[in-house]
């Protein structure tokens, strides 16, 4: 291997073990109490080191949403073969609480912990988060167009949709379902009331 590529595959590694030592010190310690410092600390790396991969922390949160939403990404996508458009809502809905349901920690990181996401304001546009309410935004104007939902604006129908979902995968990776019987309590119980609210909206 050449001493180039090597170079570049060492700076590729120290990069993911910078990422893998924030996530678990974010889950853990809460975004406000973890720093550029308690990162470099956990992985023996100097703070100096790590601003030569990120300028601040916040950039670090950024990139852990990015590779949290490419992979929720790489699951929507595939659903676009799916003629009917309710049934690819059905689907989608599915597919949102597993993926929420299978990765609690990235879940819990891209849509419950509370944090500035100041890298996310600074862009005009970002496009895999954009990418994945864009394919939930299609298929609900789709079922709209062919008047299997009730008429409505288009984004409070897909907003509502979402906030059902995430109610759902947030109850459950918080334990707060734990007072409830497991009976009801269980994945396919969760994917079942999910398919529930949507076909108590089909018109």
């Amino acid at each position: 291997m050449a001493i180039k590529d090597r170079k570049e595959r060492d700076k590729l590694d120290r990069r993911k073990l910078i990422i893998k030592s924030a996530t678990k010190l974010f889950l853990e310690q809460g975004y406000e109490k973890t720093s550029i410092r308690s990162i470099a600390d956990d992985i023996e790396y100097s703070p100096a080191t790590i601003y030569l991969y990120f300028k601040e922390k916040d950039e670090i949160f950024y990139e852990i949403h990015e590779q949290g939403f490419r992979l929720l990404n790489k699951v929507f996508i595939d659903q676009g073969h799916i003629a009917d458009p309710f049934e690819r809502l059905v689907s989608l809905g599915r597919l949102y609480l597993a993926f929420g349901l299978e990765n609690p920690d990235y879940y819990d990181l891209m849509f419950i912990m509370r944090a500035p996401l100041t890298e996310i304001k600074c862009n005009s546009k970002w496009i895999v988060g954009d990418d994945s309410y864009g394919y939930l935004l299609d298929t609900v104007q789709d079922c709209l167009k062919h008047q299997l939902l009730p008429a409505g604006d288009p984004d409070i129908v897909a907003m509502t949709i979402w906030a059902y979902a995430h109610g759902l995968v947030s109850l459950n990776i918080r334990e707060r379902l734990q007072s409830l019987s497991a009976d009801v309590t269980g994945k396919d119980h969760l994917m079942q009331s999910m398919e529930y609210f949507l076909n108590s909206m089909k018109v």
